[in-house]
């Protein structure tokens, strides 16, 4: 009898309610990985709740919207723009200790303007919060090299 071959279906289909009540309590982790140790296996999966945080971020925090690609060029490079989104949102959350939702609500009300007449030129800005020129100087002090 093993435990490995449907995982699918409630441990009392395979085994009688009495073994089902010894197991109680128990955790099981089944991986492909050949040759992996526990500890391994089982950091792996503790980790597994930042994966779901990033597909639970929601389209509307990077403004995404659906797109209908049909060749397999189109498809891969829409998946790159947003795994590279992904991959700047974590940053930025990592950088700032903000959500991404809060980063980009956050600055998304702030503009800058330049303009330029002849040899004259002329920037307006609205002044930024304390918390969010914190924020931003969070993420120019660690800005990755090229």
């Amino acid at each position: 009898m093993s435990l490995w071959k449907d995982v699918t279906k409630p441990v009392t289909a395979k085994f009688g309610n009495e073994d089902a009540r010894t197991l109680a309590g128990w955790k099981g982790y089944i991986t492909d990985v050949v040759d992996a140790d526990p500890e391994f296996v089982i950091g792996a999966y503790h980790q597994l709740w930042q994966v779901e945080k990033s597909f639970r971020m929601s389209k509307h925090d990077l403004q995404a919207r659906p797109i209908f690609h049909h060749k397999r060029e189109s498809i891969q490079a829409h998946l790159a723009v947003v795994f590279a989104a992904l991959a700047v949102s974590r940053w930025i959350e990592a950088e700032t200790g903000w959500s991404i939702k809060k980063f980009v609500r956050t600055t998304r009300r702030y503009r800058e303007i330049t303009i330029k007449a002849r040899e004259h030129t002329l920037t307006a800005a609205d002044p930024l919060p304390d918390a969010l020129a914190t924020a931003i100087n969070a993420i120019h002090a660690h800005r990755p090299a090229h």
